[in-house]
């Protein structure tokens, strides 16, 4: 007698397992998908949480963009918060520093002292610009490296400053001077911005510029906050206006010596080897 053929069957789940096994197995695939779309809803509900007033702390904002009234002279407005409960804010003339207090989502900072620099216009009206918006404890909203500022009719959008500005290099950088620095004040004036005195330091250990009035050029080493400045040598031309003559005196006297200096953005500040006078300079 001829036998049947054979017939074989693969062995899945079903056949090596039973049925139950196979239910239980779709079930644990079921619950690993759950936990891990758990998981990411977690996540993201805790990136949409509202920021609090520590995540601004040790951070410096600069506007981008002002719905409203404009800035006088197109600012910008900085924003700074070195530390729990202080503040520091320009929007393009004086620096404003205080107490304040970020709670309920706004920024309450009554008492904010001044430096007294005069500022040509139209910046001259930048700082009653700036005391309008804090004076309305404008509301406030930060949204990863964005804060937005709403208050007095004005809304303002800054980014954080490492990402919108940062620091530019010191050497290969042509710097222009807009403010001079003494013991007593830091003063700009229509004559240093219409004489824009300039510096620009090279690779090469050499620095060349004009006072506003002359040229001049030398030696300079660039170190770490440091750059100490060799004899200078400067054209001869006569400066007409007496106010040149001081402006190109004060240049002259800082870049002499040892002096430090600061980078923020794209300014810099100079200090003379007295430790009181010096200049800002402002990226070109």
């Amino acid at each position: 007698m001829q036998r049947p053929a054979r017939r074989t069957v693969p062995l899945t789940a079903d056949t090596q397992y039973g049925e139950p096994m196979t239910r239980a197995l779709r079930v644990l695939v079921l619950m690993s998908l759950t936990v891990a779309a758990a998981a990411c809803g977690t996540d993201s509900a805790e990136t949409n949480e509202p920021a609090s007033p520590d995540d601004l702390i040790g951070r410096t904002f600069v506007s981008t963009d002002v719905t409203g009234t404009p800035i006088p002279g197109d600012g910008p407005l900085t924003v700074e918060f070195p530390e729990p409960g202080r503040i520091a804010a320009t929007a393009g003339c004086n620096r404003f520093v205080g107490s304040v207090d970020l709670a309920d989502g706004s920024i309450a900072a009554p008492a904010l002292a001044s430096t007294m620099m005069a500022c040509p216009p139209p910046r001259d009206g930048a700082d009653q610009w700036l005391s309008t918006l804090f004076d309305a404890q404008p509301q406030w909203t930060l949204d990863g490296d964005v804060l937005v500022l709403t208050g007095a009719g004005t809304t303002v959008t800054l980014g954080d400053k490492k990402v919108v500005d940062p620091d530019r290099p010191v050497t290969g950088t042509e710097w222009t001077v807009t403010t001079l620095r003494t013991p007593d004040a830091v003063t700009s004036s229509l004559t240093l911005e219409t004489a824009a005195p300039t510096l620009i330091l090279a690779d090469d250990g050499t620095v060349s510029g004009s006072t506003g009035c002359n040229r001049f050029s030398g030696p300079a080493e660039v170190g770490d906050g440091t750059i100490t400045f060799g004899a200078l040598a400067t054209t001869l031309a006569a400066c007409i206006d007496p106010e040149t003559t001081e402006i190109e005196r004060h240049i002259l006297g800082v870049l002499a010596g040892e002096t430090t200096y600061v980078v923020d953005g794209p300014t810099m500040t100079l200090t003379a080897e007295d430790g009181t006078n010096g200049l800002g300079l402002t990226a070109r």
